[in-house]
């Protein structure tokens, strides 16, 4: 999942963010209600009302559900489709990649990267000066992607990353270069990480999470459909940030794995019930083809 596309929206958040308060959007959120409920159970479309009410578990008003969700059609992130005197929303492919990607972050490539093998993904390019929109989306991507910034047209990112999608997705082909290398023994590794990457901020959001959700102020107990609305949602939000460098160049005591076996173990814990509850609460329709 994260792609810009994943939590992007028009408008900033309501408030000021930090490690310790994180401001969830309504778009990240109906995401993770996609993710959670609907990706895994074939081509359905979800009635409005049941989105709505959902969301309103974790404190998102009715108004920014509705605009998210128009705001998400008319970007390609979701179908409509009309049901009588009812509105349902369903996933277009592009979000079904992007949710496929993100399951894939989450719950297979974990937060901690032990299994590097010393190459370096290099991609270089040189953009005309009037491309702001292609050089933001390209940065965007890239740093879903793991990158971090060696030079200002030079980004690096651990082990072989497949990049020639993204590249081509947006356009951007001709002017782009990529590589895989190993560092010469005279690159000091562990500097060059601190200078392309923001570790301390990466660090602080995993120890802000573990915090939060081992001591039991991240959800409500009694709501464990709304719990792992915003579980997922945070947890997203913190490892899109998070390049996965190699472990053995990272600090002692790195807060990663132990903010991992916290998320994971509480989504185990919520699993089961949010998923009964959805059944329950959800109102669905097959969705048509185009």
């Amino acid at each position: 999942m994260e792609d810009d596309n994943l939590d992007t929206t028009d408008t900033p958040p309501e408030a000021p963010e930090s490690p310790d308060t994180p401001q969830l959007r309504p778009q990240s959120l109906v995401l993770a209600f996609f993710g959670n409920h609907v990706l895994d159970e074939g081509e359905l479309c979800v009635y409005s009302g049941s989105i709505i009410d959902v969301l309103a578990r974790v404190g998102t008003g009715e108004q920014a559900v509705r605009s998210t969700l128009t705001r998400m059609v008319n970007r390609g992130l979701l179908r409509r489709q009309r049901e009588g005197r009812k509105m349902f929303f369903g996933l277009t492919p592009q979000t079904v990649r992007i949710l496929k990607d993100g399951g894939q972050r989450i719950w297979r490539d974990g937060a901690v990267n032990e299994d590097w093998d010393g190459t370096w993904t290099l991609l270089g390019f040189s953009l005309p000066e009037s491309w702001q929109r292609q050089r933001h989306d390209l940065r965007s991507r890239l740093t879903w992607s793991g990158f971090g910034a060696l030079y200002s047209g030079l980004w690096i990112a651990p082990g072989r990353v497949g990049v020639h999608d993204i590249v081509s997705e947006l356009g951007l082909a001709a002017h782009v270069k990529i590589f895989h290398a190993q560092a010469d023994e005279a690159t000091d590794i562990g500097a060059m990480i601190c200078e392309s990457w923001d570790l301390e901020s990466v660090a602080a959001r995993y120890a802000a999470f573990d915090k939060r959700w081992a001591g039991g102020t991240g959800g409500t107990p009694a709501d464990p459909m709304a719990t792992r609305l915003r579980l997922v949602a945070e947890w997203l939000r913190i490892i899109r940030t998070d390049p996965r460098l190699p472990v053995q160049h990272l600090p002692p005591e790195w807060p990663a794995r132990q903010a991992q076996e916290t998320f994971r173990r509480i989504a185990e814990e919520t699993a089961g019930s949010a998923a009964r509850m959805a059944g329950e609460l959800l109102e669905t329709v097959p969705l048509r083809s185009a």
